[in-house]
């Protein structure tokens, strides 16, 4: 059997892994290096002829860029270990060690039902004799080598050398890549990867093809994301498998018109007579052109058999913090206020219900009773032994309560100024939440503000300020499983807690967040905040208003099953997971991402595609039971250059950032920067073999498809998750790495690595047409560097919640009055938080352009305008992370040091 992690968050506090490995499953024992890579040499042409623009960069960014290393020269070390040649050898004659904790537990694991033995293979299983590269080859050799040539750049697989081409980032969107089936119907059928991506765009027939590709087989899926076109059907019955119960899709062979046969176990079944009529020319006759076998993605809704229970309404229960440090920060404030408007737009029917509750050192519950004038407080001292303090009318409902709820959110920013109370009751106050939501289920949501320090649940401080730059980080795992267990008694009774964290002080994150990701909540971190700055309470405001409006599913499971062959065996996301193969989400929404390892058990050689089927059982917010169905199809590839040339490296990224989040918490920070590193030094190390190289040869040469992979992981390796030398506090670091949990893929590449784009001449720039047929200005992307800015330009960042606005001395006038709005440069205020509205084609393309990128959002990202001499600029130059910084190597430096690593 794969192995299963059930114990998502719940690791080992003291570990003591072996030498780091590649990121790998561990049920794979690692082959030789041997593998084929095939690239094409895309080079980016600069952006202008400008000389780069350094003279005002902050004095830690300004330094000049080394040259690139000779081959004999000492590369930096910065903070990039340099593994032993024993060390290297290891990773690739080693098992790999991710889910457990030491080698003689993983040892003794391997003889258990739980983790199974891996086969046993010969070391020199793969190796190929070299080809001795000094010594003439004959004609008909140099000739195939020729013809080989020019069908490599025929088919896009030439070479890229990653040292003579800095400039690897493409000038328009990275684009997902492309799913060929040999069938345009089905290609055109098959789910979008904005919904469901696999790490590859081919499936290795076997096992061994797989390792000897030495890159990660998994998943990502967004399944509830919002849809423009999302096809809904209402059956009698729902065309499912009799024996894998895998729903009928585009991917089927139907035998006749009245059978068909699973394209995921391959049994033959019967097609019922409804299936045969088609809904959108209300004829009978061929079952392909039923909605479910023209769409990969498809809605049920389900019937009563798909029903443990009668709907429920859409319960909500608000969680405010009222310790002193809660009510200093001014959040009750932004919070009743976006509540007061949105109220009336909360997702629901007429059942729907909502209450409130206040803590602090004590519970203050709220009953808004019929009969009542205002509403009646009442305040629960012994937290203990929590109880109730009234049966009935603490959870109300909405319509017939209305104004009272209206008068108490218009109460509470006041009611507690003059409280001094600086205890905090977060334990107690979600033990009352679960007892008043087990008859329903529902949505918690939870303000905190401050370390929970009393009652149920109570913590004390555990971070050292004085750690914060250190290498090692401690205390990323929970103080205790007080948490966890409350989040999997909610879980049963289908309650979701979702926390909004407002602190000024450490709250320990790695703790509290167990309540949200075992429950199927989300979390949200708003560091020092205070609502009196501007640009940090708008983007909350934002943020919470996006969260009350947004779609939800309440009682959710999801399941994902997969041709057989092939078997799931690690999850990541904020769930429980009920079975091997069953998530438990009481609550599912639209920005909520997932990621899933795969293994290959058996060969696939005699079948032709793989299907991966997800399936999302929900009840809407109007009280309808529905099943969202997604299947992705992916062809099978029996040569190595074939699986090398499918990757995806974008989301081999997202799976390899959820995966060292693991290797974080089961052994150490340093475990997983390493790892991260033996994850470019294998690729490129095995693509270096397989080209049949001389040892002595100056390039760095990619795949064409992972030419951004050794980008991203330095990248990742400065992101807030995973970086050392610089001070990050552990709150951020730990809900960084929840991020990396669970943000959807395009979400997170944005935070790894923002986008960058020039916009002091948007007029001239090529521009497409929107929905709205307005033209749209299409700047070109620019990488992380100092070398791409202008001291004449204007630059736009993307971080995806946030934009900055960096405007250069040099910029032109024109510029200035037209798109900013301001006479000059020193008129640019640094509080300037929005963009004016003129009537003149900069300012307007500057609109259309920025409005583009927010038409791809959860909600509309704040924007800040600042210069390029404003104390506000370290934000944006702290993002240029292929600069060389204090701690941590430029992008060429790590180019230069994987260089010395390959071999």
């Amino acid at each position: 059997m794969p192995t299963v992690n059930h114990n998502q968050g719940m690791l080992p506090q003291n570990t003591n892994l072996p030498q780091p490995r590649p990121f790998i499953d561990q049920n794979q024992t690692v082959p030789p290096q041997n593998q084929t890579f095939l690239s094409q040499n895309n080079q980016r042409q600069p952006v202008n002829n400008q000389q780069p623009y350094l003279s005002q960069v902050p004095p830690k960014f300004s330094q000049p860029q080394p040259k690139l290393l000779q081959n004999n020269n000492p590369i930096p070390q910065g903070s990039y270990p340099q593994p032993t040649q024993q060390q290297f050898n290891q990773n690739y004659t080693s098992p790999p060690s991710f889910n457990v904790a030491a080698q003689p537990q993983y040892k003794a694991n391997l003889h258990s039902n739980r983790y199974p033995q891996a086969p046993q293979q010969q070391n020199n299983l793969y190796q190929q004799p070299q080809q001795n590269l000094s010594s003439p080859q004959p004609f008909y050799q140099q000739q195939n080598s020729v013809t080989q040539s020019g069908f490599d750049r025929l088919w896009g697989h030439d070479h890229f050398d990653l040292l003579q081409n800095p400039n690897v980032l493409p000038q328009e969107k990275v684009p997902a890549s492309k799913i060929y089936l040999g069938n345009e119907m089905l290609d055109a059928a098959n789910c979008s990867p904005e919904v469901f991506r696999c790490t590859m765009t081919k499936i290795p027939e076997s096992n061994s093809l797989l390792q000897k590709s030495r890159l990660p087989l998994g998943i990502l899926i967004h399944p509830f994301k919002d849809l423009t076109h999302l096809p809904v059907i209402q059956c009698n019955v729902i065309v499912r498998c009799r024996a894998c119960r895998t729903y009928i899709n585009p991917f089927v062979f139907f035998v006749d018109t009245k059978r068909w046969k699973c394209n995921l176990c391959y049994r033959i079944n019967e097609l019922p007579e409804e299936f045969q009529f088609d809904p959108v020319s209300k004829t009978y006759g061929d079952p392909s052109r039923r909605p479910e076998i023209k769409s990969s993605t498809i809605e049920y809704i389900a019937p009563a058999e798909y029903m443990l229970r009668p709907p429920q309404p859409a319960v909500y229960l608000f969680l405010f913090d009222i310790s002193r440090l809660a009510i200093e920060s001014g959040y009750l404030q932004s919070v009743c206020s976006v509540l007061l408007e949105e109220l009336k737009n909360l997702p629901g029917d007429a059942r729907t219900q909502v209450g409130i509750i206040a803590y602090d050192s004590a519970l203050h519950f709220f009953a808004l009773g019929e009969g009542l004038s205002q509403p009646h407080e009442m305040t629960v001292i012994e937290i203990d032994d929590i109880f109730l303090p009234c049966p009935d009318n603490l959870l109300v409902n909405l319509k017939d309560r209305v104004e009272l709820l209206t008068d108490l959110l218009n109460q509470l920013p006041t009611r507690f100024n003059n409280s001094y109370d600086n205890n905090s009751a977060l334990g107690a106050a979600l033990q009352a939440a679960h007892k008043m939501m087990a008859p329903t289920g529902g949505r918690v949501t939870v303000f905190q503000a401050s370390l929970p320090n009393v009652g149920p649940g109570a913590l004390q401080p555990r971070e050292d300020p004085s750690q914060r730059a250190s290498s090692e980080v401690a205390h990323l795992n929970p103080a205790n499983d007080f948490y966890k267990r409350l989040a999997l008694e909610c879980s049963g009774q289908q309650v979701a807690v979702d926390l909004f964290i407002v602190n000024s002080q450490y709250v320990d994150i790695a703790t509290i967040s167990g309540i949200s990701r075992f429950s199927g909540g989300c979390i949200h971190h708003f560091p020092l905040f205070k609502a009196s700055r501007v640009l940090q309470n708008e983007r909350f405001e934002r943020c919470f208003r996006r969260y009350l409006t947004r779609k939800i599913g309440f009682e959710a499971v999801m399941r994902i099953r997969c041709t057989r062959g092939l078997s799931i065996h690690t999850f990541h996301g904020n769930f429980f997971v009920r079975s091997t193969d069953l998530l438990s989400l009481p609550n599912v929404n639209p920005d909520a991402g997932f990621g899933m390892q795969v293994s290959i058990d058996e060969s696939l050689s005699d079948i032709q595609s793989v299907c991966f089927q997800a399936a999302l059982l929900y009840t809407s917010s109007k009280g309808e039971r529905r099943i969202r169905v997604h299947t992705l199809c992916l062809p099978i590839c029996a040569t190595l250059p074939d699986v090398i040339n499918s990757a995806d490296q974008q989301c081999i990224v997202g799976l390899l950032a959820k995966m060292a989040v693991d290797r974080s918490m089961q052994s150490s920070l340093s475990d997983a920067r390493e790892a991260f590193i033996n994850v470019a030094i294998d690729i490129l190390s095995s693509y270096k073999l397989s080209l049949n190289m001389a040892s002595g040869t100056s390039s760095l040469l990619a795949p064409h498809c992972l030419k951004l992979l050794p980008l991203y992981i330095s990248a990742l390796l400065k992101y807030t998750s995973f970086r050392t030398g610089t001070s990050t506090r552990l709150d951020d670091r730990v809900k960084s790495m929840i991020d990396m949990k669970t943000k959807p893929l395009n979400h997170l590449i944005q935070l790894i690595y923002p986008d960058l784009y020039p916009v002091h001449n948007l007029e001239e720039q090529r521009v497409v047409l929107n929905a709205e047929e307005d033209p749209v200005p299409q700047p070109p992307h620019l990488q992380l560097t100092a070398r791409c800015l202008d001291s004449k330009g204007a630059f736009l960042m993307d971080t995806g919640d946030h934009m900055i606005l960096l405007v250069c001395p040099g910029v032109s006038p024109a510029f200035l009055n037209e798109a900013l709005g301001v006479r000059d440069y020193v008129s640019i205020s640094d509080d300037m938080y929005e963009l004016p509205i003129l009537d003149n084609l900069h300012n307007q393309r500057l609109h259309q352009f920025i409005n583009y990128l927010n038409d791809e959002k959860p909600f509309v990202a704040t924007l800040q305008i600042i210069r390029d001499n404003s104390p506000n600029r370290i934000e944006f130059f702290e993002k240029l992370i292929e600069d060389r910084v204090e701690n941590a190597l430029s992008y060429h430096e790590f180019m230069q040091h994987l260089k010395t690593q390959v071999k």
